[in-house]
């Protein structure tokens, strides 16, 4: 393992470095995660990748709890790009907040992502997202968002444990003792709505091969339907689902790792590089959902 620090942040870089043709797979977690969540992606990819991880400004307990505007974390998924790209697009896997914000990333600097691996996250945003939600499903967002936005506000031991037990109702598989209300920060932003406000997130729109993974162990989704039926019909996409909860690279991560490398593989021998029209690629798996949910 190959360790670098860029702007502050802790980067560890997992693969083939002697190979220059490797690709690079920058990986960004969510709430209330850590580089760690990605361990098992990088056991299977590294032989092939070059798999890039790091904790998001603001998550690590070990360092200085602060805020980070959309335009300082852009900054720095800037700098990380660029200081582990060998000057070459890459790969881009993402995860709850890690979508919201890799997704934007995506949408500045389109020209150093070749291809994106979006997980649970799709249109979260949009009008048919919102609207699709019945009231209880609305209520019970907003409830956890305002409660994890609040455990920031207080901070402090007492602000810990409301973020831990919210984690815990929750069911998210992150290690206690790294969870703190510091990794809370995006939830204040977003319901204040003031000092570093999400409302200048450009909708996201890829134009470059994506594969996308969603649990449907939930009790809403986080994407539309017309969102994946237009992903998937696109060429060189991907639309797969998984019966899991928010996080199905841990609850299945070898089913996971190994639809991203069979998707991987088929990118590169198709190597589309612009949007077109594809077959339908959507795999349903029926099951009740239940409270497995997050971002």
């Amino acid at each position: 393992m190959q360790q670098l620090v860029v702007d502050g942040i802790d980067i560890y870089i997992d693969g083939p470095e002697e190979d220059e043709h490797a690709e690079t797979i920058v990986m960004v977690h969510g709430w209330p995660d850590t580089y760690r969540l990605w361990e098992s992606q990088v056991a299977a990819l590294r032989h092939r990748y070059r798999c890039v991880r790091f904790t998001l400004p603001g998550f690590d307990n070990t360092k200085q709890r602060r805020s980070y505007t959309l335009d300082a974390t852009m900054r720095i998924l800037l700098h990380i790009v660029n200081s582990v790209s060998r000057k070459q697009p890459v790969i881009l896997m993402a995860h709850d907040w890690g979508c919201v914000f890799g997704y934007e990333f995506y949408m500045r600097n389109r020209a150093l992502v070749s291809r994106i691996v979006g997980v649970d996250i799709g249109d979260a945003n949009s009008e048919t997202t919102l609207r699709s939600r019945s009231m209880g499903q609305r209520m019970m967002l907003n409830g956890y968002q305002n409660v994890l936005a609040l455990g920031w506000a207080i901070g402090g031991v007492i602000g810990n444990v409301v973020t831990r037990a919210m984690a815990s109702i929750m069911k998210v598989p992150s290690p206690r003792a790294h969870i703190y209300s510091g990794m809370n920060y995006p939830y204040y932003i977003l319901t204040a709505g003031n000092i570093g406000s999400y409302r200048a997130l450009v909708p996201f729109k890829p134009r470059v091969p994506m594969l996308f993974i969603y649990g449907i162990r939930k009790p809403f989704m986080f994407h539309s339907g017309p969102w994946t039926e237009m992903l998937a019909a696109r060429k060189g996409c991907k639309v797969v689902a998984f019966d899991t909860g928010h996080w199905p690279m841990v609850s299945q991560p070898e089913r996971f790792n190994q639809v991203v490398l069979d998707w991987l593989d088929g990118v590169a021998e198709a190597a589309p590089k612009e949007e077109g029209e594809g077959e339908v690629v959507v795999t349903e798996e029926q099951a009740a959902p239940d409270d497995n949910g997050a971002a």
